[in-house]
């Protein structure tokens, strides 16, 4: 006799089921686990042997084969084990078979039979409510899965789900975790001066756009940086939804607990390409994925390898990033916004001793550690000039973080309704960065005068098309803070005023160079 339970394997966030098959049959005293399963889950005959013997059970002397079918998917995890551990105890009679009719089960086993907290719970819960399936999953991880809905079943201990399913006890359905109160974030008044960087950061904010800050030490570039956050509406419920999936299967979730706050990941400039974007053994998830729907700061920009930089220019545009292995492609969402802080050369590039003692050559050096391709899908850049004793001295701006946060907020729903009568595609945010091509001479479609200032600009910059229609995005959410209907020339001036500069001594020609 065959005894099944559904689990779950996750490939990216998506959690895919697994039918666990058990089968005891005579011959020699054999525990084996077939179905390409990796180390962790072949170790997991050794623990539901223990935990049955801490509740008074003991292994059958014969030959047990456990199957995780389809055999062609591979098998990670510790989360195995108590859906292991289950179809054993129907094999064995200690449950009734068809007791297992309609749930799926998570879980690790420790040695006493206990449950512990276990990865993707979230993502697992969502795959059994659109399976029709009740989830039996620990203890702790139940407020986790009860944001999926109602029919989870939160187990303690091994011993506790046999007493259950035997009708000796009945456990209480688990509540979802709460949402976490908002944190206090940094306040954009207390960065005295650089009312222009502020103008820039409002604009970035209100149309998701990304934004690089280039100026020397002690300018503001990361205060202003992360200062962005608190000018970020709140995640909507999808969004919040999809980056708490994407935690779990990280495990960042602290007992069910979400948050509406957006991302801010800041990774150091140290890291490596598996940890930026994803990878290694069991394809984790990466900073730019653990950012979805939030903002990815990098502040000393030059000093990340150039092959790491070069791995976000997918990501920026598409949203996601592909892991490829042998014999599978795992596939993580990544829809963020970049916010890069930068020095213009290696000496700072500032004034009095901090001043560049090596001349343009410098800045042209430093800078090209950046290849052309990645500068061109930033949207916004802006040199922070040296803040002075004066700007120090002056007294704090009455102008902060909520008033900035109102505008765009205003600018955002805007938007909103403009991309619900276009119709949401492809999983895009409704954010004119996020803009299909095809829909910029419906949204963003400037007068004659501006177009004309666009074409001269054009020609004279050497804009790229994905430049060209960057600067129609950044214009178009310059007219939503306006509350301007169309795109004017202003509109245009002030986009384009915001496109990468080349050191000096560097053409025009030479920049666009570096972007084949």
């Amino acid at each position: 006799m065959v005894c099944r339970v559904t689990t779950f394997a996750f490939e990216g966030i998506e959690a895919k089921p697994v039918d666990v098959q058990v089968q005891i049959s005579s011959g020699n005293p054999f525990f084996t686990i077939v179905g390409l399963p990796d180390k962790a889950v072949g170790e997991s005959k050794e623990r539901v042997r223990a935990a049955f013997s801490a509740i008074g059970l003991a292994t059958p002397p014969k030959r047990i084969t456990v199957n995780l079918a389809p055999a062609d998917l591979p098998k990670e995890g510790s989360h195995y084990d108590l859906a292991i551990a289950l179809a054993m105890l129907a094999a064995m009679g200690v449950i009734a078979p068809d007791a297992l009719d309609g749930h799926a089960a998570v879980g690790e086993l420790s040695l006493d039979g206990a449950l512990g907290p276990t990865l993707g719970v979230l993502p697992a819960a969502m795959a059994a409510q659109a399976m029709d399936l009740r989830l039996i999953c620990p203890e702790v991880c139940g407020p986790e899965a009860a944001w999926a809905g109602e029919g989870t079943l939160a187990v303690p201990s091994l011993i506790a789900m046999i007493n259950h399913f035997a009708g000796r006890s009945s456990l209480p359905a688990p509540v979802a975790g709460e949402l976490a109160p908002p944190q206090a974030v940094p306040d954009l008044a207390d960065v005295k001066g650089q009312d222009g960087a502020k103008r820039v950061l409002e604009i970035a904010a209100a149309g998701g756009h990304n934004l690089l800050f280039c100026g020397p030490p002690g300018s503001g570039k990361s205060m202003l940086a992360q200062r962005l956050p608190g000018l970020l509406p709140p995640l909507s419920a999808t969004e919040l939804l999809e980056v708490s999936q994407i935690q779990s299967v990280a495990g960042m979730l602290e007992r069910g607990k979400l948050s509406r706050q957006r991302p801010f990941r800041a990774p150091h400039h140290s890291a490596s390409m598996a940890a930026l974007v994803g990878g290694g053994i069991k394809a984790r998830p990466g900073e730019v994925s653990l950012a979805h729907h939030g903002v990815l700061f990098l502040d000393e920009l030059p000093e990340f390898p150039a092959q790491v930089l070069d791995s976000l220019r997918q990501p920026l545009e598409d949203g996601a990033v592909v892991i490829s292995r042998a014999n599978r492609h795992v596939r993580y969402p990544a829809r963020f916004q970049l916010v890069a802080a930068m020095n213009p050369c290696r000496c700072g590039g500032g004034p009095g001793d901090g001043a560049c003692r090596r001349g343009p050559a410098c800045a042209r050096q430093y800078q090209s550690r950046i290849s052309g391709p990645f500068f061109d899908r930033i949207d916004l850049f802006f040199d922070t000039p040296p803040v002075t004793a004066i700007d120090l001295a002056l007294p704090a701006p009455t102008e902060g973080t909520s008033e900035a946060a109102t505008r765009v907020q205003q600018a955002r729903d805007i938007q909103t309704d403009r991309f619900e009568k276009l119709g949401a595609e492809d999983g895009r945010r409704p954010i004119n960065a996020d803009a299909p091509t095809r829909h910029l001479t419906d949204i963003a479609s400037p007068d004659e005068a501006a177009n004309a200032l666009l074409a001269d600009a054009a020609a004279k910059l050497a804009l790229s098309a994905r430049a060209y229609h960057r600067v129609l995005k950044v214009a178009r959410t310059i007219a939503d803070l306006d509350g301007a209907g169309g795109v004017r020339r202003v509109h245009i001036a002030e986009a384009l005023s915001y496109r990468r500069r080349p050191p000096e001594g560097e053409t025009v020609s030479h920049a666009r160079s570096l972007a084949h």
